[in-house]
């Protein structure tokens, strides 16, 4: 009777069984090929068919764990929060901006940048703030400036780059995510100022789903500094008001961390 192995695998090489198997010394030197490829047909043979292996769990490796923070958000005062039908426009807009990107990307990333766009190392942090938030900002120098306050010369190393489609189609999914992160841990302990919220809209933009687990945590994160600072302004007229509802409505509603959404009041 053929095994199952048999039945689903054919033979590929015509193999000679001889009479018996049992003179068959597994643990010599096969004298011919007939007989090599009897001693596998054997071994194979005398194999279980389910085999556990026995594991010393003192010999594995430290598991390797990413934390994925379930807090919600800080609950917006009353009428700081954004309309669902604002917060639904948002999200169609922002659909659009991902499909544009994606669809000119190729001829995006072959544009020739300026002799003065040097873009950082994927590990240099610092360079990162400088390139996106300018020395300025970077230095605490003029946290405060404004568009409207720009020299008509703009000098982008003291203002920082903006996210021009020719540089953020350059940047794969790592460095997106790695930007991401540098950008997000400098917010933790900074005020919000326009050259981070572009960047940061940007950066989403060009954030592939579904999400990696590093990237929900650092998204999660992000919308939980913004409603920690929503909370904190004193009138619903504050400049920052509409781009922090924007980028907490972002992660809330395109990425689907449903719980940080801001409800209808």
């Amino acid at each position: 009777m053929k095994s199952d192995v048999e039945e689903l695998m054919p033979k590929l090489l015509p193999v000679e069984c001889g009479d018996s198997n049992e003179d068959l010394d597994l643990s010599g030197t096969p004298r011919n090929p007939q007989e090599y490829l009897r001693q596998v047909q054997l071994e194979a043979s005398l194999c279980p068919d389910v085999v556990v292996a026995q594991i010393d769990p003192k010999k594995l490796k430290k598991k390797q764990t990413v934390n994925v923070s379930v807090a919600g958000c800080h609950t917006a005062p009353v009428g700081f929060s954004p309309s669902l039908s604002w917060q639904q426009q948002q999200v169609s807009n922002f659909s659009e901006v991902r499909q544009s990107i994606t669809k000119n990307k190729k001829h995006w990333s072959t544009q020739t940048l300026d002799d003065n766009v040097q873009m950082p190392r994927l590990t240099d942090e610092e360079g990162w703030k400088r390139f996106c938030l300018g020395e300025n900002v970077y230095k605490g120098s003029s946290s405060c400036l404004t568009d409207t306050d720009q020299d008509p010369a703009l000098d982008y190393s003291k203002m920082g780059f903006p996210p021009f489609l020719s540089i953020v189609s350059r940047l794969n999914q790592s460095t997106v995510l790695t930007v991401l992160d540098i950008l997000i841990s400098w917010f933790e302990e900074q005020e919000f100022v326009p050259q981070l919220g572009r960047w940061l809209y940007a950066l989403l933009a060009c954030l592939e789903k579904p999400l990696l687990p590093e990237a929900h945590s650092s998204i999660r994160q992000l919308a939980r500094r913004c409603a920690q600072l929503r909370s904190t302004l004193d009138s619903h007229e504050d400049e920052k008001l509409p781009a922090l509802n924007l980028l907490i409505c972002l992660v809330a509603r395109y990425f689907e961390q449903n719980d940080l959404a801001d409800q209808q009041e």
